[in-house]
């Protein structure tokens, strides 16, 4: 999708990049509170994630000397239809590779797309402390909207989760259906 120096971004293969995406999320699922998920899925699960978002939303990875490096992707912000013109997104980088901007490279493609495809608003949910990732999204144009407080149990504690958020268009009245990415176009 895009070339930057050393690095490409492009749309996730869900074949090809289920194992390198998920060797990329098991650290923050089995090692940080980054994820509440406790048990890091496998290549196969993975992959049916991709597949599953990639059928409305982007799900990108970027890729340095053809090797995965880090992933972003928005997905559905909630299940009630009224939601809709709402998505969530969500980087990781390669812990090798932080602190060289991968993440704002991928939100810099994955941003631009949602907007084309019509929707509003864009929220990331950040389990606190990351202030890693708390400036990743404000770098991008998110701000803090609220704190759910002692919201997820890690590790043997409660933690706190901050919402980001940012609009992506204006809303109109009525509003335009969402285009979903197969139907997006180059």
């Amino acid at each position: 999708m895009t070339e930057q120096p050393g690095l490409r971004i492009r749309l996730a293969d869900p074949d090809r990049d289920a194992t390198p995406v998920a060797a990329i999320y098991r650290p923050a699922v089995e090692s940080s509170i980054v994820s509440f998920e406790e048990v890091a899925p496998a290549p196969d699960e993975m992959a049916a994630r991709i597949r599953a978002t990639l059928a409305r939303t982007p799900w990108l990875v970027a890729e340095e000397a053809n090797e995965v490096v880090g992933y972003a992707y928005a997905g559905q912000h909630r299940e009630r239809a009224g939601y809709r013109w709402s998505v969530d997104v969500s980087a990781y980088v390669h812990p090798d590779r932080h602190r060289r901007g991968i993440g704002r490279q991928l939100y810099g493609v994955l941003v631009p797309t949602l907007r084309r495809q019509g929707f509003v608003n864009a929220y990331a949910g950040i389990a606190l402390p990351n202030p890693a990732s708390v400036a990743l999204h404000t770098s991008i144009g998110m701000r803090r909207i609220g704190i759910y407080q002692r919201v997820g149990y890690k590790f043997g504690a409660w933690h706190d989760v901050a919402w980001f958020g940012m609009r992506l268009s204006h809303p109109a009245e009525p509003p335009a259906e969402p285009i979903p990415l197969p139907a997006l176009g180059a």
